[in-house]
């Protein structure tokens, strides 16, 4: 079957989702990453590779990290950069999703970075653009939210690059989490041999284990031996019903502390795509501790959505 994200060449044209996408894709994204962190730390932070393209930025949903990171990521790239406040335009007035991703080709866009809370969304605009559009998934419900699990996976291939050697735990609210999705796939998909996720049943999807993972309801459990523990973020606007007694109940079980990590390898690092709840999902002292990688996921993120850009415009060279 055609994978839509991927020309007939095999080279990536839209990332919508880690699903599906062979490893040497997720590799290329990486390793073309990797060349484009230096770029944040030159006294001029830009390249010239995606001069003269427009790059439109429309967010359906609030977002402030990821939002930002994929404006500074295409402006690094010396790309014009257009990002729709969909709350105060013609989305509000009645205008249908094509109505105006069509009057943004009519202005001669190249590129479309879409953040919406229903999941396929970004699927369904990719249907109908123009062949030489290329459209980046910025998280679509509670589907998939692929540059946040790159920059996850560019992380921890940072500080643990033997991929094929490492125990990962993700831990959280599983169930609403896109994130959480996109991680697994793209570990899976490079080979990490054993990803666990930890969570009470609540928060977990059916048939969670058909993904490739090893569940765990106790955390203490989940965390033995660990290299890697990322943390997610309780997505109570997503959820309906009592799925938890109370935010305290959740940090005494879930909430990552000192004394819980201590379980985990020694050299362990603390992962948390953002916003981070503290005293909810993480303990102060461990999110700014000397195991927390937190900060430089940021990071990291502009560097692979840089990455990401430069590949769908068919120039990589950072140099």
């Amino acid at each position: 079957m055609n994978n839509p994200q991927l020309d007939r060449n095999g080279q990536l044209k839209h990332l919508l989702s880690i699903e599906g996408l062979p490893r040497a894709i997720l590799n290329q994204i990486l390793d073309t990453a990797e060349s484009f962190t230096g770029v944040s730390e030159r006294e001029v932070k830009k390249v010239p590779l995606l001069r003269g393209k427009t790059v439109c930025n429309i967010f359906f949903e609030n977002s402030t990290r990821t939002r930002t990171t994929f404006e500074l990521a295409a402006k690094r790239l010396s790309a014009d950069v257009v990002s729709l406040n969909v709350g105060t335009s013609s989305q509000s007035k009645g205008e249908t999703i094509l109505d105006t991703v069509d009057n943004l080709i009519a202005m001669h866009a190249d590129m479309f970075v879409i953040r919406h809370a229903q999941s396929g969304a970004a699927h369904f605009i990719a249907q109908h653009v123009p062949a030489d559009i290329h459209v980046i998934n910025a998280g679509d419900g509670r589907h998939s939210h692929p540059t946040q699990g790159l920059l996850d996976v560019f992380t921890i291939r940072r500080y643990k690059p033997d991929m094929h050697n490492l125990r990962v735990a993700i831990v959280g609210d599983v169930l609403h989490s896109r994130v959480a999705r996109s991680e697994i796939h793209a570990l899976t998909t490079l080979g990490v041999p054993e990803v666990r996720v930890i969570a009470p049943k609540t928060l977990l999807p059916t048939d969670v284990e058909k993904l490739g993972v090893q569940v765990y309801h106790d955390m203490r459990a989940g965390l033995k031996d660990v290299d890697v523990v990322m943390m997610l973020r309780l997505q109570n606007e997503r959820m309906s019903g009592a799925l938890l007694p109370s935010s305290q109940e959740y940090f005494k079980c879930y909430g990552l502390t000192q004394d819980k990590l201590a379980l985990a390898r020694p050299d362990a690092i603390v992962m948390h795509p953002g916003p981070m709840n503290r005293g909810v999902e993480i303990d102060s002292a461990v999110a700014d501790g000397n195991q927390s990688v937190i900060l430089p996921q940021v990071t990291y993120g502009i560097a692979v959505r840089m990455a990401v850009m430069s590949i769908l415009a068919g120039n990589t060279e950072a140099a």
